[in-house]
């Protein structure tokens, strides 16, 4: 998979600081399309976030398996990867932290209706939407300068999950008309 872009602290108005052996998180995420079209956004009212299905990877998992898994909990659809998209990169070295996703496309082959969200999630008022590319694109964008923090994450944090997915989301849009 080839590196579609990295984030660092300047891009979320933060100065970088040197990162020492920083700890690394794997993830998987991505675009989740409906038979009409429709993308699932994931959000996160409590915070103001909109992201796409996504998260870590657990143990052993391939990033195949986990963007399933995570998209599975987070939109209660079981989906087929149509294509890999690449790779992304976030250095968050105010927090000595390095993440690299995997970036799928998933069609959606089955929709359970049933969300199996964390307590955290819950505590964030998650609550799943399904959008056009183009209007996920534009909530995402806009909730950048609105994000508050939760007791569990700073906006330092979000602000990095906001452009990714936006920049994710452009890509992909670009990538679709061609």
């Amino acid at each position: 998979m080839s590196m579609l872009f990295k984030i660092t602290d300047e891009d979320v108005g933060e100065v970088s600081k040197n990162m020492d052996n920083p700890r690394l998180r794997l993830g998987a995420r991505g675009i989740v399309v409906r038979e009409d079209g429709k993308i699932a956004v994931f959000n996160k009212s409590n915070k103001n976030e909109y992201k796409l299905p996504g998260g870590g990877i657990e143990g052993d998992e391939k990033p195949e398996e986990a963007f399933k898994r995570e998209v599975l909990e987070e939109t209660g659809c079981k989906v087929e990867i149509i294509e890999e998209l690449g790779t992304t990169e976030e250095y968050k070295t105010l927090d000595n932290f390095k993440q690299i996703s995997y970036v799928f496309v998933g069609k959606v082959l089955e929709d359970t209706k049933q969300l199996n969200v964390t307590q955290k999630e819950k505590d964030e008022g998650a609550k799943l939407v399904w959008e056009t590319p183009e209007n996920a694109l534009k909530v995402i964008t806009e909730s950048y300068d609105k994000l508050v923090a939760s007791k569990y994450e700073s906006v330092y944090h979000t602000r990095f999950i906001a452009l990714r997915d936006r920049k994710i989301l452009e890509y992909y849009i670009k990538y679709s008309e061609k």
